[in-house]
């Protein structure tokens, strides 16, 4: 069996840094991450190209514009993970410019004659076999920044292109608790869709290191029917290390069923626990019995020695009920259906008062009557002087805003942000939380069942020879 690929995986055994050729995710906000596979500048233009490039061709770098700012891929190279990046100054006009910013042409006299810009090309070219060429210096802009961090399941649920409606993260945390999926267990999926799901379970399934001395190797063989969608899955999987664990098949399940080649598995796929996430998944459940229950010959994808879990994911009630009736004539059993609700709380310390005035995330209304009421003492007196306009009376009510201790409005926020730095704001205030203002309340329905395992009579023979029974 193939181990080598797993090994380097960004999402099995992350390295310490990232590297080139190598998936990367910036993450710019909690709902906002965008997946990156670096490249150095100079495998941006090919040998064929390069001969021909001018000196801003060659060492053009690839740019990943966001709104925070743009980031060349040199930037982000050989960085440790959760590194803060700042975005770069991008002179993506003059890429496309020619030296000196003017074109020209070559006089009928210099055809035959090499051109300085020529020459200049044929050095850069050997100066990069050499490997001597050396990169622009990189300019921070004032836009803002990112954190470089490892792809993992869970961000790259957030950062995928969504092909599909995925599975996110509360969902397939919980479906791969239930389904009791663990290093060695081999998983049916069918509906892969985005490959949310997919990149969750492998890593569930992938032994530490894969260790040779396992007996069993986990496996995860996922099924798509729309032939589009399981070419870009099987770009990712390959892309990303995977393909010696994840077995990528587009197939009809409906019609076609589970059963595979592998050579590493007699029988393949000798399932332990299997996830549907299917329009129908009612119509794929005939293929998933045991075998030696339907007439003829017939060669069932689950594994004879192991209790079968199964787990269906369905968005509306009606399918959930034709799957739990179909589930019952086939004899799963312990059928449960379950609902994640999943929010997040946000747990904060409010604080009320005027000394908060000018602060950020506070509330600066007066906290209690006195403040309200030396607040209002302090309005009334500045209305007092500001209806007063005889010009002769201006030090007198200078001296009476004074004897009253009235503050103009810029030394009062002054001395607040002075008195802050004092203060221990964390426990000030009081603790209240709040949910997250756009709530998904519902995803989809959750089916469980399970199928106790095949039980011939061989076991049976064995049993008893194994633990005889007393005459009766």
């Amino acid at each position: 069996m193939p181990l080598e690929s797993t090994a380097e995986s960004p999402f099995l055994t992350p390295f310490s840094n990232s590297s080139s050729e190598n998936l990367a995710i910036l993450y710019l906000s909690r709902d906002l991450q965008v997946p990156v596979q670096l490249k150095e500048a100079s495998q941006t233009l090919s040998r064929t190209e390069t001969n021909s490039a001018t000196n801003s061709d060659a060492d053009r770098d690839i740019v990943v514009n966001t709104r925070f700012g743009s980031f060349p891929h040199s930037t982000l190279v050989d960085l440790p993970w959760g590194s803060q990046v700042l975005a770069s100054k991008v002179d993506t006009g003059s890429w496309a410019k020619k030296p000196n910013g003017k074109k020209r042409k070559r006089d009928e006299s210099q055809k035959g004659e090499p051109s300085e810009h020529d020459r200049d090309s044929e050095e850069l070219s050997s100066r990069r076999e050499q490997g001597q060429r050396q990169a622009k210096p990189v300019i921070a802009a004032d836009s803002g920044f990112a954190h470089l961090v490892p792809p993992t399941p869970e961000i790259w649920t957030r950062a995928l292109k969504h092909r599909t409606q995925v599975v996110y993260t509360p969902d397939y945390s919980y479906i791969l608790q239930r389904l009791r999926v663990r290093p060695g267990t081999c998983l049916i999926e069918a509906g892969a869709g985005s490959g949310s799901f997919t990149h969750a379970a492998a890593r569930a399934v992938f032994n530490v290191a894969h260790v040779r001395k396992k007996k069993k190797y986990g496996k995860v063989y996922s099924f798509e029917f729309h032939e589009p969608r399981a070419g870009l899955l099987e770009q990712d999987i390959v892309g990303h290390g995977l393909q010696s664990i994840v077995q990528l098949t587009h197939r009809d399940v409906y019609k076609d069923g589970f059963c595979v080649d592998d050579a590493s598995i007699e029988g393949a796929p000798r399932a332990d626990a299997i996830f549907l996430d299917l329009p129908a998944p009612w119509l794929a459940l005939k293929h998933l019995i045991r075998g030696g229950t339907t007439e003829g010959s017939y060669s069932s994808p689950l594994n004879p020695r192991t209790t079968t879990r199964i787990c269906t994911f369905s968005p509306c009630i009606e399918q959930a009920q034709r799957t739990i009736t179909t589930l019952r004539s086939l004899g799963w059993v312990e059928i449960e259906m379950v609902e994640i609700m999943h929010k997040r709380l946000e747990v904060r310390r409010e604080r009320v008062g005027l000394q908060e005035e000018g602060l950020r995330g506070v509330n600066p209304s007066p906290a209690n009557v006195s403040e309200a009421f030396e607040r209002l003492k302090e309005i009334e007196g500045r209305q007092r002087a500001f209806h007063e306009n005889q010009p002769e009376e201006q030090k007198a009510k200078q001296a009476m805003a004074n004897s009253l201790g009235m503050i103009s409005k810029a030394e009062r926020l002054k001395n607040i942000r002075d008195a802050e730095a004092k203060r221990k704001l964390y426990k000030e205030g009081r603790l209240v939380h709040r949910t997250e203002p756009e709530l998904k309340t519902h995803t989809s329905y959750l089916v469980f069942a399970v199928l106790s395992r095949q039980w011939t009579a061989d076991d049976e023979k064995l049993c008893r020879e194994k633990w005889p029974l007393g005459d009766a």
